[in-house]
């Protein structure tokens, strides 16, 4: 029985690290779970942002701390053998204009950086969260295919 146990808990870990090692070789996934983690992070300061949720300073600055430390990683993961599959909704308007697009990540990290520090109650909050989130618009505008 004993000998069962430790194969069963062996083969999870194993199984477990094949899915870390998928993530890790396929930017692709990497990126869609960065992209996942922005989403959840971003709906507390963002119904905050427009009325329906009480604003929360550890939520704001948590999403831009989220925002900080991704986006040099996520410039990184739009490699050329990236451009489709994984139900990706990158444009190709990316790899045609890869400065730009990598552009907008470093003034995210830049402008993340800056509300953080310059957050400390409702008030600016409400000046600085949104001119971080229009990074985020600008990205979505011109290299993200539209959702159906």
């Amino acid at each position: 029985m004993k000998k069962l146990v430790t194969t069963i808990l062996a083969a999870t870990v194993l199984a477990a690290g094949a899915g870390l090692s998928v993530a890790a070789d396929n930017p692709i996934v990497e990126r869609q779970k960065i992209f996942k983690g922005w989403g959840d992070v971003t709906k507390q300061p963002g119904a905050a942002l427009k009325g329906e949720a009480k604003f929360d300073l550890a939520a704001a600055q948590a999403a831009l701390k989220a925002y900080a430390t991704d986006s040099a990683r996520l410039a990184t993961l739009f490699p050329d053998n990236s451009k489709t599959g994984n139900d990706t909704a990158a444009l190709p308007k990316i790899w045609q204009e890869k400065p730009k697009f990598e552009a907008i990540y470093k003034k995210l990290a830049e402008d993340a950086g800056k509300a953080s520090a310059a957050i400390k109650d409702e008030a600016t909050f409400k000046t600085e969260f949104g001119k971080v989130l229009g990074n985020c618009k600008a990205c979505h505008d011109d290299y993200r295919q539209k959702k159906s």
